[in-house]
């Protein structure tokens, strides 16, 4: 069992681990890597918020699409403006939710670097191996170091080599780049199919059948530990964290 794997016990008013992930560029793979996460950790019974700021909506369609029979999976489309309600209110947690999953937009401006990840427990930042890619990744990763103020000694920046193909050149250059910019390497991520198959109902390919995905499963295992290594924020009871959400959204245009 993997550190994630074990629920908290802690009293109601703990604020819950909160993984936003990040990367201005699109089509890195953060939907993906969002609502896999999600449905991790509802298997696991750890009662997730999947917050969706991006005005896209995929991730809140994912969330829409699944079964009642499903692992409850809280979603908030974060993107929408309703004036019938505060916004604390409409972005308000379940008491009783453990890990909140942030799917942020494409675009992002650096200045909207700091809200976002307020209070974040830890920021992923996909990245797929191409050019283009390594370049956005490193004005990313910069930008979360000097506008988000995000210290290297706090370690909760960490990468992923999104719809990877290995023994390519690409690759190789990839790893080349990561090497360079001392942030984890946290999970490498091969172009697979499953995560088509499963997001077409509304499933992560933890909820499918393991013989069926077993390659991507065990890819994952090294990012589901991490974020279990880093550390439970402080007993600073939910309130904290929907200050911080309506912080953000308020900062995004």
């Amino acid at each position: 069992m993997t550190p994630e794997a074990t629920p908290l016990h802690g009293r109601p008013d703990e604020v819950p681990r909160r993984i936003v992930v990040l990367n201005p560029k699109g089509g890195s793979g953060k939907t993906t890597i969002a609502t896999n996460l999600a449905s991790y950790y509802a298997v696991q019974g750890l009662k997730p918020t999947l917050m969706d700021f991006d005005p896209q909506g995929s991730s809140w369609r994912w969330v829409r699409k699944r079964a009642e029979t499903a692992p409850p999976i809280h979603g908030i489309a974060a993107y929408e403006r309703n004036s019938r309600v505060t916004k604390s209110y409409a972005l308000r947690i379940p008491a009783d939710c453990q890990r909140v999953v942030v799917d942020t937009p494409a675009a992002l401006v650096a200045q909207s670097m700091p809200a976002l990840t307020r209070q974040a427990t830890a920021i992923l930042v996909p990245v797929l191996p191409s050019d283009i890619d390594i370049h956005a990744a490193t004005r990313c990763i910069s930008n979360l170091l000097l506008v988000a103020k995000i210290l290297r000694s706090e370690q909760r920046i960490g990468v992923l080599a999104n719809r990877v193909k290995r023994n390519t050149l690409v690759y190789g250059s990839l790893l080349r780049f990561l090497e360079t910019l001392k942030i984890p390497v946290v999970a490498t991520l091969r172009d697979s199919q499953s995560y088509i198959r499963a997001a077409e109902t509304g499933l992560g390919i933890f909820e499918m059948k393991p013989s069926q995905v077993a390659d991507d499963l065990a890819e994952w295992t090294p990012l589901i530990e991490w974020l279990g290594r880093r550390p439970v924020m402080g007993d600073a009871g939910n309130a904290l964290l929907r200050a911080a959400t309506v912080a953000q959204r308020a900062s995004l245009p």
